[in-house]
Protein backbone atom coordinates (compact mmCIF):
# COMPACT_ATOMS: atom_id res chain seq x y z
CA UNK A 1 0.00 0.00 0.00
CA UNK A 2 3.00 2.31 0.06
CA UNK A 3 2.96 3.30 -3.63
CA UNK A 4 -0.80 4.04 -3.71
CA UNK A 5 -0.47 6.06 -0.52
CA UNK A 6 2.41 8.03 -2.05
CA UNK A 7 0.28 8.71 -5.14
CA UNK A 8 -2.71 9.80 -3.05
CA UNK A 9 -0.55 12.13 -0.97
CA UNK A 10 1.00 13.60 -4.12
CA UNK A 11 -2.44 14.18 -5.63
CA UNK A 12 -3.77 15.69 -2.41
CA UNK A 13 -0.87 18.10 -2.02
CA UNK A 14 -0.28 18.80 -5.70
CA UNK A 15 -3.71 19.80 -6.93
CA UNK A 16 -4.16 23.09 -5.07
CA UNK A 17 -1.54 25.20 -6.82
CA UNK A 18 -2.58 24.27 -10.40
CA UNK A 19 -6.23 24.88 -9.49
CA UNK A 20 -5.41 28.40 -8.27
CA UNK A 21 -3.54 29.06 -11.50
CA UNK A 22 -6.51 27.73 -13.54
CA UNK A 23 -8.84 29.95 -11.51
CA UNK A 24 -6.68 32.98 -12.32
CA UNK A 25 -6.72 31.96 -16.00
CA UNK A 26 -10.52 31.62 -15.95
CA UNK A 27 -10.81 35.06 -14.38
CA UNK A 28 -8.77 36.38 -17.30
CA UNK A 29 -11.27 35.15 -19.94
CA UNK A 30 -12.99 38.28 -21.31
CA UNK A 31 -16.73 38.27 -20.68
CA UNK A 32 -17.24 40.12 -23.96
CA UNK A 33 -16.05 37.06 -25.91
CA UNK A 34 -18.43 34.80 -24.03
CA UNK A 35 -21.30 37.23 -24.61
CA UNK A 36 -20.44 37.43 -28.31
CA UNK A 37 -20.47 33.63 -28.49
CA UNK A 38 -23.90 33.57 -26.83
CA UNK A 39 -25.19 36.12 -29.34
CA UNK A 40 -23.80 33.96 -32.16
CA UNK A 41 -25.96 31.11 -30.88
CA UNK A 42 -23.43 28.78 -29.29
CA UNK A 43 -24.40 26.44 -26.51
CA UNK A 44 -22.40 25.99 -23.29
CA UNK A 45 -20.40 23.06 -24.67
CA UNK A 46 -19.36 25.02 -27.78
CA UNK A 47 -18.42 28.06 -25.67
CA UNK A 48 -16.27 25.83 -23.50
CA UNK A 49 -14.37 24.21 -26.38
CA UNK A 50 -14.27 27.15 -28.82
CA UNK A 51 -13.73 30.11 -26.48
CA UNK A 52 -12.61 29.14 -22.98
CA UNK A 53 -10.16 26.31 -23.75
CA UNK A 54 -8.23 28.23 -26.46
CA UNK A 55 -7.90 31.18 -24.09
CA UNK A 56 -6.70 28.87 -21.31
CA UNK A 57 -3.97 27.17 -23.37
CA UNK A 58 -1.18 29.38 -21.94
CA UNK A 59 -2.38 28.45 -18.43
CA UNK A 60 -2.60 24.77 -19.39
CA UNK A 61 0.92 24.96 -20.81
CA UNK A 62 2.33 26.58 -17.66
CA UNK A 63 0.63 24.06 -15.36
CA UNK A 64 1.77 21.16 -17.55
CA UNK A 65 5.38 22.37 -17.50
CA UNK A 66 5.51 22.99 -13.75
CA UNK A 67 3.79 19.68 -12.97
CA UNK A 68 6.12 17.78 -15.31
CA UNK A 69 9.19 19.15 -13.56
CA UNK A 70 7.73 18.62 -10.09
CA UNK A 71 6.75 15.02 -10.85
CA UNK A 72 10.39 14.09 -11.36
CA UNK A 73 11.41 15.61 -8.05
CA UNK A 74 9.33 13.57 -5.62
CA UNK A 75 11.45 13.33 -2.49
CA UNK A 76 10.03 14.87 0.64
CA UNK A 77 6.91 12.74 0.96
CA UNK A 78 8.71 9.44 0.41
CA UNK A 79 11.60 10.46 2.66
CA UNK A 80 9.51 11.73 5.56
CA UNK A 81 7.09 8.81 5.37
CA UNK A 82 9.86 6.23 5.61
CA UNK A 83 12.65 7.91 7.60
CA UNK A 84 13.37 6.39 10.96
CA UNK A 85 14.91 7.85 14.09
CA UNK A 86 17.66 5.25 14.00
CA UNK A 87 19.09 6.81 10.86
CA UNK A 88 18.37 3.77 8.72
CA UNK A 89 18.30 4.38 5.02
CA UNK A 90 14.80 5.57 4.06
CA UNK A 91 12.88 3.70 1.39
CA UNK A 92 10.09 1.94 3.24
CA UNK A 93 9.39 -1.73 3.65
CA UNK A 94 11.21 -3.75 0.98
CA UNK A 95 12.24 -0.48 -0.71
CA UNK A 96 8.63 0.08 -1.75
CA UNK A 97 9.04 3.87 -1.70
CA UNK A 98 12.38 3.95 -3.44
CA UNK A 99 11.79 6.71 -5.96
CA UNK A 100 14.58 8.25 -8.02
CA UNK A 101 15.28 11.16 -5.67
CA UNK A 102 15.37 8.95 -2.57
CA UNK A 103 17.78 6.64 -4.39
CA UNK A 104 19.91 9.66 -5.30
CA UNK A 105 19.89 10.81 -1.67
CA UNK A 106 20.72 7.33 -0.44
CA UNK A 107 23.68 7.00 -2.83
CA UNK A 108 25.09 10.38 -1.90
CA UNK A 109 24.47 10.65 1.82
CA UNK A 110 24.07 7.09 3.11
CA UNK A 111 26.64 5.28 0.96
CA UNK A 112 28.80 8.38 0.32
CA UNK A 113 28.97 7.64 -3.40
CA UNK A 114 28.95 11.32 -4.33
CA UNK A 115 30.17 10.74 -7.87
CA UNK A 116 27.33 8.32 -8.61
CA UNK A 117 24.79 10.64 -6.97
CA UNK A 118 26.12 13.58 -8.99
CA UNK A 119 25.85 11.55 -12.19
CA UNK A 120 22.27 10.67 -11.27
CA UNK A 121 21.50 14.37 -10.74
CA UNK A 122 23.00 15.26 -14.12
CA UNK A 123 20.92 12.53 -15.81
CA UNK A 124 17.80 13.87 -14.09
CA UNK A 125 18.66 17.37 -15.27
CA UNK A 126 19.22 16.22 -18.86
CA UNK A 127 15.96 14.25 -18.92
CA UNK A 128 14.08 17.29 -17.63
CA UNK A 129 15.75 19.58 -20.18
CA UNK A 130 14.84 17.24 -23.06
CA UNK A 131 11.23 16.87 -21.90
CA UNK A 132 10.91 20.62 -21.34
CA UNK A 133 12.28 21.35 -24.82
CA UNK A 134 9.84 18.86 -26.35
CA UNK A 135 6.97 20.50 -24.49
CA UNK A 136 8.06 24.02 -25.45
CA UNK A 137 8.51 23.06 -29.11
CA UNK A 138 5.13 21.35 -29.22
CA UNK A 139 3.48 24.37 -27.60
CA UNK A 140 3.91 26.31 -30.83
CA UNK A 141 1.16 24.14 -32.29
CA UNK A 142 -1.43 24.20 -29.51
CA UNK A 143 -0.86 27.26 -27.30
CA UNK A 144 -2.76 30.31 -28.50
CA UNK A 145 -1.86 33.70 -27.07
CA UNK A 146 -4.48 36.43 -27.16
CA UNK A 147 -3.58 39.11 -29.66
CA UNK A 148 -0.87 37.04 -31.34
CA UNK A 149 -1.01 36.61 -35.08
CA UNK A 150 -1.89 33.10 -36.27
CA UNK A 151 0.99 31.06 -37.68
Amino acid sequence: WSKPSLIIIALWTGVGQPMLIFLAGLKNVPQSLLEAAIIDGTNAWQRYWRVIIPLLTPTIFFNLLITLIASFQVFTTAFVATASASGASPAGPLNSMLVYMVHLYRQGFSYFAMGYASAMAVVLFLVLVVLTLILVRSSREWVHYEGASPR
